[in-house]
């Protein structure tokens, strides 16, 4: 019997095929992490029979956050980002139903989907067929596609405009074809940033940070970081959303320059003694 497996840990979707993969090719590169209790799957068919569910959040006037419950794989936060008539899935997750379905299309559906890095594909596929849109990724990414699709607009360079005001913005980092989305009458005219954890928003929410790998705790090298606070500097936008619920609520912009000043200092190791 055919199907498409999905990986626990990751919650990347796979092609369909008759048997389990061996192993889950993003879970095996040291940006993430195979499961100390082995390798396991499981299929959005089995999701649906288990008690799963997803929220879906204003969070302000032009952003929903959906998120799955009980936490599944890495537990993101995809948004719905609407501007000027237009709405964009940012990141995705693996789980959905019909009565997911029914809440995103009584606020106006998805006219594209959008990625920040493949650690957040997931079951993209499934909801570019369900809601009938393309899915834009960054063509440095493309090795990293488990299920491939003709919905699949593989972009390239280092900025591409989804609709007027709603921009993808390649930074690099945590992965090659890293990307960031920018709303640029988001948040009432002040600027929005969506960046998955491309910049990922730490406990203290005044402040971010920058990593290769976030389990494994691998940095990225000074030179890198410099170059995603040179592009991001050039943006406005006064709030910043992460994939995991946190959020700079003013003043992002500064929070995105002074936090990457402060990493550079600890690489080069001025910032402390120890």
């Amino acid at each position: 019997m055919m199907k498409r497996p999905i990986c626990i840990t990751c919650g990347t979707q796979y092609e369909e095929m008759e048997s389990n993969p061996s192993s889950c090719l993003i879970c095996k590169e040291e940006r993430q992490y195979v499961n100390p209790d082995g390798q396991e799957w499981t299929t959005l068919v089995e999701m649906q029979n288990k008690p799963f569910q997803n929220q879906v959040i204003e969070e302000q006037p032009g952003l929903y956050s959906i998120t799955t419950a009980p936490t599944f794989a890495i537990g993101q936060t995809a948004y719905l980002v609407q501007s000027n008539g237009f709405n964009v899935l940012w990141d995705c997750i693996s789980y959905l139903d019909e009565d997911t379905i029914q809440a995103i299309n009584e606020i106006g559906g998805i006219d594209a989907i959008a990625l920040s890095h493949p650690h957040y594909y997931s079951s993209q596929v499934e909801w570019a067929e369900v809601f009938n849109v393309p899915i834009y990724i960054h063509e440095d990414d493309t090795k990293w596609v488990m299920r491939e699709s003709e919905r699949m607009i593989f972009w390239h360079g280092e900025s591409w405009e989804l609709a007027p005001g709603l921009t993808i913005h390649r930074l690099g980092g945590h992965f090659q074809g890293g990307a960031v989305l920018h709303v640029k009458e988001g948040n009432e005219g002040q600027g929005l940033l969506l960046t998955g954890d491309i910049i990922q928003v730490v406990a203290d929410q005044e402040w971010v940070s920058f990593m290769y790998s976030y389990p494994n705790l691998i940095p990225l090298p000074a030179s890198k970081v410099k170059e995603m606070a040179h592009k991001v500097k050039l943006l406005k936008f006064a709030r910043l959303y992460n994939a995991f619920h946190r959020v700079v609520k003013s003043n992002a912009d500064q929070a995105v320059q002074r936090s990457a000043v402060r990493y550079l200092k600890a690489l080069e190791g001025t910032l402390f003694q120890t």
